[in-house]
C-alpha cells in the first residue's frame, strides 16, 4: 500500500472513532441513566426504548440560534469549543485499537504526547471563561484552573508508574510488555490514574467548574447551539480517551483471555465500553465534591498513593533487574 494511501486510511479512521465512539457513549449515558435514576423522558424519542434521542438532541442544538454576548471577546470565546476538542482528537492518533500497528500514529513518546495534549483542555476552560464576560464563567473557569493543574500530577504520576514497569513510553509497547498480574501490581496506579482523569475531563462528581445549582453551568454558561454541542461532544470523547488509556495502560489493551490477537481490536473496544460504563455510573451514583474536599483528595490522598506506587514500582524494577 502506498504511504500517502495508509495515512489517509489511518487518519480516516482516528476521525471516524472521533465521531462516532463518543455519540456511542452519548446514547449509553442516556439510557444508563434512565433506567439508573428511574427518568422516563429518554425512553421515549423515536418509540422503541428512545432509540432516537440523541438524534433529537443534535436536531434541538442545530435550531438553536448561535448567541454570543455583547461584551464578549468574539474571537477567543468563538475559538474556544474547538480549542476543548481538538486535544482529544490528537490523542485517538496515538492509542493503540490492536496488535500489528493498528493505530494511527504509532510514536515512541505516545505516553508522553497523549498526557501532554490533554492537559491542554485546560486553556480551553480558561478560554470560554475569560471571553465570556459573565461573573458565573469566571468562577468556573477559575474553578477549572485549580482543579485541572492539581489533578495533572497524579496523573502524570500514575501514568508513570506503569511505564517504568513496561520499561517504554510507546502505548503499544506498554501493553505488549503487560502480564495479568499487573491488575494487582499496579492497581493503586489504576485507581488513581481513573480517578484524576475523571477530574481532568470535569464529569461528575468533579464538575465544579460546572456546578449548574452554584454557578448556573459555570464557564459553559454562554455557550448556546452547535458551540454548546462542541463542548459536551468534548465531554463524551474525554471520556473515550480516559478509558482507552485506562485500558491501553492498566488493562491489558488488545490482550484477551484467549491469546487471540485478530480479536484484539474487539477486546479493546469491549474494556473501552466497560470503564466507560463505569464513568458514567460514578456519574449516577456520587454527588459532587465541595473545592475543598476535592483538593483534599488530590493533595492528601491521590499524590502519596500515587508517589508510593511509583516508589514501589521502582524497587521491583530493580529487585528483578
Amino acid at each position: 500500500m502506498p504511504l500517502w494511501l495508509e495515512l489517509l486510511v489511518r487518519v480516516v479512521g482516528v476521525v471516524a472513532a472521533f465521531l462516532i465512539l463518543p455519540l456511542v457513549v452519548g446514547q449509553a449515558e442516556h439510557k444508563v441513566m434512565a433506567h439508573m435514576q428511574g427518568r422516563l423522558g429518554p425512553m421515549y424519542a423515536g418509540g422503541f426504548h428512545g432509540w432516537a434521542q440523541l438524534i433529537a438532541d443534535g436536531v434541538k442544538f442545530v435550531q438553536k440560534e448561535d448567541v454570543t454576548p455583547r461584551e464578549a471577546d468574539r474571537a477567543v470565546f468563538r475559538l474556544a469549543p474547538v480549542v476543548a476538542l481538538v486535544p482529544y482528537l490528537l490523542a485517538l492518533l496515538v492509542i493503540p485499537l490492536g496488535p500489528n500497528d493498528l493505530v494511527g500514529q504509532p510514536l515512541d513518546i505516545g505516553l508522553f504526547f497523549v498526557l501532554a495534549v490533554v492537559g491542554v483542555g485546560v486553556v480551553a476552560v480558561l478560554m470560554s471563561a475569560w471571553a465570556s464576560a459573565n461573573k458565573y464563567s469566571l468562577l468556573g473557569g477559575i474553578r477549572g484552573a485549580a482543579q485541572l493543574l492539581g489533578y495533572e500530577l497524579p496523573l502524570v504520576l500514575a501514568a508513570a508508574s506503569v511505564a517504568m514497569a513496561a520499561g517504554t513510553l510507546s502505548l503499544p509497547g506498554i501493553v505488549e510488555a503487560w502480564q495479568p498480574w499487573w491488575l494487582l501490581w499496579q492497581a493503586p496506579a489504576m485507581v488513581v490514574f481513573f480517578v484524576a482523569g475523571l477530574a481532568e475531563i470535569r464529569r461528575p462528581p468533579f464538575d465544579m467548574p460546572i456546578a449548574d445549582s452554584e454557578l448556573v453551568f459555570g464557564y459553559m454558561t454562554e455557550y448556546t447551539g452547535l458551540r454548546f454541542a462542541f463542548f459536551l461532544l468534548a465531554e463524551y470523547v474525554g471520556i473515550v480517551v480516559i478509558a482507552a488509556l485506562t485500558t491501553v495502560l492498566f488493562l491489558g489493551g488488545w490482550q484477551g483471555p484467549f491469546g487471540d490477537d485478530y480479536l484484539g481490536w474487539l477486546w479493546t473496544l469491549i474494556k473501552v465500553f466497560a470503564a466507560s460504563f463505569v464513568i458514567i455510573w460514578f456519574r449516577v451514583t456520587y454527588p459532587r465534591l465541595r473545592e475543598d474536599q476535592l483538593q483534599r483528595l488530590c493533595w492528601l490522598v491521590l499524590v502519596p498513593v500515587a508517589l508510593g506506587q511509583l516508589v514501589l514500582t521502582a524497587g521491583v524494577k530493580l529487585a528483578i533487574a
